[in-house]
C-alpha cells in the first residue's frame, strides 16, 4: 500500500504546481458532484441506460475524490476513480451523443477528456509533497 501512495520527489515549484492543480481541480470536481450526490442512484434521471450504482460511483468519485485530490490524500485510488469516470463521461458525450470535441454551446466531451488527462497526470506524478500523502505515507526512494 505505501508503495502505491508514497509521493514521487520532485523540486518545489514542481510540488506547488501539483499542488495548484489538484486545488483547482479538486474544486471543479465538487461542485460537479454536489448535485450528483444529492441523488447518487439516480442523477441522469429516471430514463438514463446507465445502471443506478455506476451513477453512484460517479458520484462519489466527482465529489468525494474532489475533497480527496484537495487534501492530497489518497490521491492515486481518487485519480483512477476521476479517471474512469471521465472515460466514461467522454466516451458518453463522444459516441452515445455524438458531441463534438469541442463545441459553440452544446454538449462536448473536450472537458471530460482533459479531466481524465488531468487525473492520470497525478497518478503518474503523484501529488507532490504538499499533499496529505507525503506525510502519511513517505517518499520514494
Amino acid at each position: 500500500m505505501t508503495k502505491i501512495f508514497s509521493v514521487r520527489k520532485h523540486s518545489k515549484s514542481v510540488a506547488l504546481s501539483l499542488l495548484l492543480l489538484r486545488v483547482v481541480v479538486g474544486i471543479a470536481f465538487i461542485l460537479h458532484g454536489w448535485g450528483k450526490i444529492q441523488a447518487p442512484f439516480n442523477w441522469m434521471g429516471p430514463e438514463s441506460p446507465v445502471p443506478g450504482v455506476i451513477q453512484f460511483l460517479g458520484a462519489v468519485s466527482e465529489f468525494g475524490g474532489g475533497i480527496f485530490l484537495i487534501l492530497g490524500l489518497l490521491t492515486f485510488l481518487s485519480s483512477l476513480g476521476i479517471f474512469f469516470t471521465m472515460l466514461g463521461a467522454t466516451a458518453m458525450h463522444a459516441i452515445v451523443l455524438g458531441d463534438p470535441f469541442v463545441s459553440q454551446g452544446g454538449g462536448s466531451y473536450e472537458l471530460a477528456a482533459i479531466y481524465a488527462l488531468i487525473s492520470d497526470l497525478l497518478m503518474t506524478a503523484g501529488p507532490g509533497f504538499l499533499a496529505c500523502d507525503s506525510k502519511i505515507f513517505g517518499s520514494k526512494k
